[in-house]
């Protein structure tokens, strides 16, 4: 997890940039109903859901706080 709200790949392959942009383009898609629906952009959300995944996120995963990856 990133705090830009969207997926990114530690270690970059073709079949992992595939499936993360697969699942980045649905969240992004989610992420702007959530702003159409309650008048903010797009960025505010995506914001907040970075916090909150990176947060979910399990001990012992990485995560990407905006510093460069880290444990957590």
């Amino acid at each position: 997890e990133t705090n830009s709200g969207y997926l990114a790949a530690i270690k970059p392959s073709s079949e992992v940039d595939t499936l993360v942009a697969s699942i980045n383009g649905k969240r992004k898609a989610h992420y702007q109903k959530i702003a159409d629906k309650n008048g903010i952009s797009l960025q505010a959300v995506e914001v907040r859901a970075g916090k909150k995944a990176i947060e979910k996120t399990a001990a012992g995963q990485l995560v990407n706080t905006g510093a460069g990856w880290e444990k957590k």
